[in-house]
């Protein structure tokens, strides 16, 4: 998909050049509908002045304040409380970050000793 992201330039759109990051689902499987919406929404958001280059403010308004603030519209437009950026940070962030952290230490751990990884052969499917 197309990453956005904001910083003193703007925001950008980008198709590669995130293969490094860490992606956090925020929609439940219930929201199809937002799915399909997802898109045409974040575009009308970032095209909205509060995301001019010369708003931008590393501690204040930043890239993570666009993303929040992005997510917080849609809950808005769902009847949803507004979330902090303590209850985002906990509810979304930690959780996958945690898991990111403990992949990445079982990799380095593996590529610094002599193990070789059988992949498991595929299973059959029933017809």
């Amino acid at each position: 998909g197309v990453v956005y992201s904001y910083d003193q330039e703007g925001v950008h759109r980008a198709g590669s050049g995130w293969e490094q990051c860490i992606s956090v689902p925020l929609v439940q499987p219930d929201m199809a509908e937002l799915l399909q919406q997802w898109d045409e929404l974040l575009e009308e958001f970032s095209l909205e002045e509060a995301w001019l280059p010369h708003r931008y403010e590393e501690q204040q308004h930043n890239c993570y304040t666009f993303a929040l603030a992005f997510v917080n519209r849609v809950r808005r437009g769902r009847g949803r409380e507004p979330l902090s950026k303590a209850q985002f940070t906990e509810r979304f962030l930690i959780p996958h970050t945690t898991e990111a952290s403990r992949y990445l230490t079982l990799h380095q751990e593996l590529a610094h000793r002599d193990v070789y990884i059988v992949p498991l052969p595929e299973q059959e499917q029933d017809s």
